[in-house]
């Protein structure tokens, strides 16, 4: 199942960023900490690359991602030129607190009366910018919601002590390359419901669990996970919850929706869909995939 989500207002989201990348300084990219790469728009990657802008990467929902998984994205970050990762949790005044200062030093120059610091604050729907917004503010300036894509227009705002947020819309890029990373967008809800099918989406994510989380699993729903895979998850759920149309099959879709609000809320506990390590591997095999595709081509044009 490929996913692809890319409304018009998303293409005239990008195209005002980029106007707008001229004229700031930071750029602070909100991730969704339990997947941060795969929620990393190379869009946004390559504005701030272009103009040569300072990266401030917001792992949000820090708090429902396993904390071994992020203490790896931080490093693997971290480790790159003119960026600075923070584990974070918009929930937490003590995190938003920290954003201030860590601008400031990625951008030392600026922040005088003469030259405020501009940030401009991006990422996918649904990721927790406007909450961000909010948070900073200390008052209700942007609207927060639990369906992708609420933001629609840019927002420009005085944080005070010489500094000026601007809030962008959410934005996904035209075509996922990679499968998975759209079913890891939709499992959490970075894309809107009208663009997938929920119970693929929760097989997806069941068999992902599967692998790294069992245990979870197990605990949360009461399944023997051995020799299982996401399908007999998704019926299990329905047979432990009692989730049944009329006439007595059991109600799968009422089941996937089930176990995706179960990892969306943190309700089955701190996971994260991918790590450094598992990223790079889906590259690779991604790579080699594409080669031979090629190949394939190739060989299949020199047949004629």
């Amino acid at each position: 199942m490929s996913i692809q989500w890319f409304p018009g207002h998303m293409n005239a989201a990008h195209k005002k960023a980029a106007e707008t990348m001229k004229k700031v300084d930071i750029v602070l990219e909100v991730l969704d900490g339990r997947l941060p790469q795969a929620s990393c728009n190379p869009m946004i990657e390559q504005l701030h690359l272009h103009r040569q802008r300072a990266c401030l990467k917001i792992l949000n929902k820090s708090d429902l991602a396993d904390p071994i998984a992020t203490q790896a994205w931080i490093s693997y970050y971290n480790a790159q030129k003119n960026v600075q990762a923070i584990a974070f949790s918009c929930k937490k005044p003590s995190d938003v607190a920290k954003i201030p200062d860590l601008c400031l030093a990625l951008a030392p120059h600026r922040g005088t009366p003469l030259k405020p610091l501009r940030m401009m604050i991006m990422g996918i729907p649904n990721v927790g910018k406007s909450t961000l917004m909010n948070a900073l503010l200390k008052r209700r300036v942007a609207d927060v919601g639990d369906e992708p894509a609420v933001t629609k227009l840019q927002q420009r705002l005085y944080l005070g002590n010489n500094m000026v947020l601007i809030d962008t819309p959410g934005m996904l890029w035209p075509k996922i390359a990679r499968p998975s990373d759209g079913l890891m967008l939709a499992a959490s809800h970075a894309i809107g419901s009208n663009a997938l099918i929920e119970e693929e989406v929760a097989n997806f994510l069941a068999d992902l669990l599967l692998i790294r989380y069992a245990p979870l699993l197990a605990a949360r729903y009461g399944l023997k996970t051995d020799g299982i895979d996401g399908i007999s998850v998704i019926e299990g759920v329905a047979t432990r919850r009692g989730f049944r149309l009329k006439g007595g099959d059991l109600d799968l879709e009422k089941a996937a929706h089930t176990l995706l609000q179960d990892y969306r809320t943190g309700t089955l506990g701190r996971i994260s869909l991918e790590t450094p390590q598992t990223r790079a591997a889906l590259l690779a095999r991604y790579q080699e995939e594409l080669a031979q595709r090629q190949a394939d081509t190739t060989a299949a044009s020199d047949d004629n």
